[in-house]
């Protein structure tokens, strides 16, 4: 698959990487509703979906700490992370390192990531805009988000030592998944995390194991290891950003709640076709259609899978320019990625 559709590149990590990268995502099939325990306070119970999500963003975005995280899905595949944050004003920077799988360590500073892979000797340096994608929200909440989800306090828990809220954001229609959240009570950030299916079956679950709070993580100190590459072959990702329409792609009609976020054109390493990636996103799930001239020596069948929360539908697509090869990939059900598919046209 195209490095550009992975969306575990830190280390086989789901969404909730990507929160502060604090990533959280999915748990056992047999994984049960958390049993409430504790006073509910009325502040929190009377939280909109709003309120919550602007929480939930503050925290990731104005706490330092360290972490151990743990991800796991229903499927019995399990990865887990160490985690530094640190921020300084609207300077974001974090170090995670993967403890499972192959060595990796990326390193983000605000958009700014350069992954490091030991083992290949390769730094791997892109920009990634995860501020569309929850829980690294936007910095102001759509207030359409409250047409497609509902919000439903329940209760408290402990977790990692942390007393939390937990809060369920419900959808109201099959075309996103759920979110069971544990906030910190203090804090509001988010320590475990579930993506639920359309039925309120587990998926995905990450949760931290082991947390502090205001570590003593220095900024200069991850800058400078972002910038060691020494001994290392850098591989740098081209990307121009550009427009749908510029490019001659279009929807015949908008998947209900999701709007377009960014269209960029990415090069590909050893691809002499550059990729066009168009990112949708409701406010908390996200899409990314990836387009490219379809090539028969490395597009196989089309076909559809699903890895945890992660959907990936491919799809051989044809007009009177030539063949194209589309590759649909989201933390949504199946049936959402076929309504972009089927919806997906050229105009040009």
């Amino acid at each position: 698959m195209n490095p550009w559709f992975d969306r575990r590149a830190l280390g086989a990590l789901p969404a909730l990487a990507l929160f502060a990268w604090t990533a959280l995502a999915g748990a056992p099939a047999s994984a049960q509703a958390p049993s409430p325990s504790g006073a509910v306070t009325a502040r929190a119970a009377e939280r909109s979906v709003a309120d919550w999500l602007v929480r939930l963003h503050d925290a990731s975005r104005r706490r330092s700490y360290t972490g151990t995280f743990v991800v796991s899905s229903a499927s019995g595949a399990m990865s887990s992370a160490r985690i530094w944050h640190v921020c300084d004003g609207e300077q974001q920077m974090e170090r995670v390192e993967a403890l499972s799988g192959p060595p990796r360590t990326t390193i983000r500073r605000n958009d700014q990531v350069v992954t490091f892979l030991p083992e290949a000797k390769v730094a791997r340096i892109e920009k990634q805009e995860s501020s569309a994608l929850f829980p690294n929200l936007l910095d102001s909440v759509d207030p359409a988000i409250a047409e497609f989800y509902g919000v439903r306090q329940q209760g408290s828990d402990r977790v990692a030592g942390f007393d939390t809220d937990i809060v369920l954001l419900q959808p109201k229609d099959p075309l996103r998944f759920g979110y069971r959240i544990w906030s910190e009570k203090k804090t509001g950030l988010v320590v475990k995390l579930q993506t639920l299916d359309t039925e309120g079956r587990v998926l995905e679950q990450a949760a931290f194991s082991e947390l502090q709070f205001e570590a003593p993580v220095r900024m200069d100190k991850l800058a400078q290891m972002m910038g060691n590459t020494e001994g290392y072959r850098v591989e740098k990702a081209e990307q121009v950003r550009t427009t749908p329409a510029a490019e001659g792609w279009a929807l015949k009609a908008p998947v209900p709640g999701f709007k377009s976020m960014s269209c960029w054109r990415r090069a590909t390493a050893g691809v002499t076709e550059s990729v066009l990636q168009w990112v949708f996103s409701d406010g908390l799930a996200s899409v990314s259609l990836f387009v490219e001239p379809y090539d028969r020596q490395r597009h196989g069948q089309e076909a559809a899978l699903a890895m945890g929360a992660t959907h990936t539908l491919t799809r051989r697509m044809s007009d009177k320019g030539g063949d194209w090869w589309l590759t649909a990939v989201g933390e949504v059900p199946a049936a959402t990625l076929k309504a972009f598919a089927q919806g997906l046209e050229r105009r040009k």
